[in-house]
C-alpha cells in the first residue's frame, strides 16, 4: 500500500496533473490514518494539495475515511468546529452564543483544536469563562450533553492521529487540507452544523462538500479569525444547506459601529463578565446575540426571527439551569 500513485495524479505536470476523485482521496487518507503510509509521501501528498487547490470530492473523501475510524459519539442536535489560528480575532465570543443554543434545547458538540493564539484568543482558556466544560472522552462528552447541554472536545481525545496531521504544519510551514477536512467532519453526525472561514473562496468548497456528505442543515460563514462568529456592523452571508439543497442567506448588519473584532483586547474574564451582567459592552453582547441567530438558523429557524430569538434567549439566560463549571 503506498500513496505514490496518487502523489503521481496530482503532481505530473502542467496539462497532465489532476486532482484525486472522492474514492480515490477516501483511499489515500484511509492508508494515512492506518499509518502505513510513508511520512515523506503524507508530506508531500499534502502540500501538493495545497498548491493545486483541494477540491471538495477530496475533502469529502478524506472526511469519510476519517469517520470510518472514529469511536462511537454522544447525540448531538448541532456540530460547532472550532480549528481556526486565531491571529486576527480577540475573545472567542461565540463560546457564548453556543451556551445560548444549548439553553434553547438544542444539544451542541464544540470540537477543536487551537494553534498559534495569543492569550486573549485561546479558545481553551477561554471555556471556563464561557460556562463550558472540556470533554476527556466521548463518553464524558454525552455526561456533559447530558447535563448541561453542551460540550467542549478537544481532537486529541477522539482522534489524535488527525491532531498529528494537523501538526505537519510545524513541520511543512503551511496549512493543509486537513484544517478543512476537521471542519467539514462533524463525528457525531449531527443533522445541524456550523462552520467559519478565514478565506471567502472555502464557503462554497465546504458547501459543497457537506452536500456530497449528505449534511442535511449548515451554515458557513466568514468569521471572526476563521471561526463561527459574525460580526454585527456587517452584512454577512450565509453559505447553506436545507434539506441536502444549498442556498444562500444575507443576514443584514444590525449595529452602526465599525469597531473590529479584535479591537481593545480583553482578559477572558471578560466572557463571564459579559454574561453575568456585571459588564455592560454592546458590541460584544451584539456578537453573541448575531452568531447565536446565525447559528439557529443552521438548526432550521426562520432567518427573519432569528436574531429576535437569539435576543429573548440573551435577557432570559439567569432562568436557565447554570451548567457544571460555569463562573458566576
Amino acid at each position: 500500500m503506498t500513496l505514490s500513485p496518487y502523489i503521481h495524479a496530482m503532481g505530473r505536470g502542467p496539462g497532465r496533473a489532476r486532482s484525486l476523485t472522492a474514492e480515490e482521496a477516501e483511499d489515500a487518507m484511509g492508508l494515512i490514518l492506518s499509518g502505513q503510509a510513508d511520512p515523506h509521501a503524507v508530506g508531500a501528498l499534502l502540500m501538493l494539495m495545497r498548491y493545486r487547490g483541494e477540491t471538495p470530492d477530496e475533502i469529502a473523501g478524506f472526511a469519510r475515511a476519517l469517520h470510518t475510524t472514529l469511536p462511537a459519539m454522544p447525540q448531538v442536535d448541532l456540530d460547532w468546529p472550532s480549528y481556526a489560528a486565531g491571529r486576527s480575532r480577540g475573545l472567542p465570543w461565540f463560546l457564548l452564543s453556543a451556551r445560548l443554543v444549548a439553553q434553547s434545547g438544542a444539544r451542541v458538540l464544540l470540537h477543536g483544536w487551537n494553534a498559534y493564539q495569543s492569550d486573549g484568543a485561546d479558545v481553551r482558556s477561554a471555556l471556563r469563562f464561557a460556562g463550558i466544560t472540556p470533554a476527556s472522552s466521548p463518553d464524558d462528552a454525552a455526561r456533559l450533553l447530558d447535563r448541561n447541554g453542551i460540550a467542549y472536545l478537544p481532537l486529541e481525545s477522539f482522534t489524535p492521529r488527525v491532531l498529528d496531521l494537523l501538526r505537519l504544519r510545524d513541520v511543512l510551514g503551511l496549512r493543509s487540507c486537513i484544517n478543512t477536512v476537521c471542519r467539514v467532519m462533524n463525528p457525531a453526525r449531527a443533522d445541524a452544523a456550523v462552520q467559519g472561514v478565514f478565506h471567502p473562496p472555502y464557503r462554497d468548497l465546504q458547501q459543497v462538500a457537506g452536500q456530497l456528505l449528505g449534511q442535511s442543515s449548515l451554515c458557513i460563514l466568514k468569521g471572526g479569525g476563521g471561526e463561527f462568529e459574525r460580526h454585527p456592523a456587517k452584512d454577512v452571508t450565509l453559505f447553506r444547506l436545507q434539506s441536502g439543497e444549498p442556498l444562500t442567506t444575507i443576514m443584514p448588519a444590525f449595529l452602526p459601529e465599525t469597531r473590529r473584532l479584535a479591537d481593545h483586547p480583553q482578559p477572558p474574564q471578560a466572557l463571564a463578565d459579559l454574561w453575568a451582567g456585571r459588564v455592560q459592552d454592546h458590541f460584544a453582547q451584539a456578537v453573541v446575540t448575531g452568531t447565536a441567530a446565525a447559528a439557529l438558523i443552521a438548526q432550521g429557524h426562520a432567518a427573519r426571527t432569528a436574531q429576535a430569538t437569539a435576543d429573548v434567549l440573551w435577557s432570559t439566560r439567569h432562568s436557565f439551569y447554570t451548567p457544571e463549571g460555569a463562573l458566576p
